[in-house]
């Protein structure tokens, strides 16, 4: 089994009314040895809007505001903006994803612009179904879903009534076209999906979303294997482009009825058919065990959410106990390595 590095904790909650209970779950932007991190900012009445920090050589801090970075300004995101994550494109254009949270609904959203200081809001993209109606939608005939989709959908349904949306986090954005076109990684509980549309317009109509429902299982990309991620996974970094493939730095959640776990984890996808899972580790990149990442608002979790690559190694940001920011590095190199020893059929 490898190890990577950890660094230790890099951001924390300081007493500004914006960030005084916890900071968590960054996006990175990396322009040389320079890492902008831009991450979750919580206060004391569990709002959230975003925060901005940067950093030398992937641990150095250089610069952190006392203002937020981006704000709630919407009804949409009225109870918070979380766990952004950031990609750019060979054009310049850089768009940032993010949950937006409305007390009730979660859902994902999206900024772009070629300026990261003057992002504009490109509003929601998710599918603004109620879950009630994504349930006919599982049942389709063509659909195989395991049992835990209509646990999801149940137990949404009795959290926040019949007119709950579908609750969609993680969405992470590929760094280019591929056949022409975006490709999106998202997570509807309690597996990874793939997304592939022209425009982003098309992600704002309910025709594209029902049609996508009607054969959900074919967009599952990535589902719980091994025993560190039974509950469930979720997205973490935006895909990195090797030979190798796309790689992917996600998370993995494992159960008991004492705890749950989140765990760190990778695999590679397919280059031209990013669907088709190539490799994938059978344990943990990392886990919590660590006081930082074992004791906060929720225990026991590591949240890779960014990453930096600064001479060939791979800095990993990570929202730890989802209280403070920490880093852990790796060897590029190495971990592509070890990936090849775990070919999926």
């Amino acid at each position: 089994m490898i190890k990577v590095k950890k660094h230790g904790v890099i951001l924390e909650a300081t007493s500004r009314k914006f960030e005084n209970r916890g900071v968590l779950n960054p996006a990175v932007y990396q322009e040389g040895d320079l890492v902008h991190v831009i991450y979750r900012a919580v206060d004391k009445d569990y709002n959230s809007c975003l925060g901005y920090a940067k950093f030398e050589h992937g641990t150095k801090l250089l610069t952190r505001w006392d203002k937020p970075f981006m704000e709630a300004k919407y009804q949409y995101e009225s109870k918070g903006m979380e766990d952004p994550r950031i990609t750019k494109f060979k054009d310049g254009t850089i768009y940032m994803t993010y949950v937006a949270h409305d007390g009730k609904n979660a859902q994902i959203a999206y900024a772009s612009g070629q300026d990261l200081f003057d992002l504009k809001r490109g509003g929601l993209i998710g599918p603004k179904i109620q879950y009630k109606d994504a349930g006919r939608y599982f049942r389709s005939a063509g659909n195989k879903l395991k049992d835990d989709y209509y646990f999801m959908e149940s137990y949404y349904r009795e959290y926040g009534g019949d007119d709950i949306l579908i609750w969609e986090k993680d969405g992470l954005l590929f760094p280019e076209k591929i056949r022409g076109k975006y490709v999106l990684t998202h997570r509807i509980l309690p597996d990874v999906q793939i997304c592939y549309f022209k425009d982003f317009k098309a992600l704002k109509t309910k025709r594209f979303w029902i049609d996508y429902l009607k054969d959900f299982d074919q967009h599952v990309v990535l589902e719980g294997k091994h025993g560190f991620e039974e509950r469930h996974i979720g997205g973490g970094a935006p895909p990195i482009k090797t030979e190798d493939g796309w790689l992917m730095i996600y998370h993995g959640v494992e159960e008991s009825n004492k705890r749950r776990v989140y765990h760190a984890a990778a695999a590679l996808l397919d280059l031209k058919n990013p669907s088709k899972v190539v490799a994938r580790l059978p344990y943990p990149l990392f886990s919590p065990d660590q006081p930082y990442e074992l004791t906060g608002h929720v225990n026991n979790v590591v949240f890779p959410s960014g990453t930096a690559l600064i001479n060939e190694r791979l800095y990993i940001y990570y929202g730890a106990a989802d209280n403070k920011i920490a880093v852990a590095s790796i060897g590029l190199n190495y971990l592509l390595d070890e990936l090849r020893k775990y070919q999926e059929e």
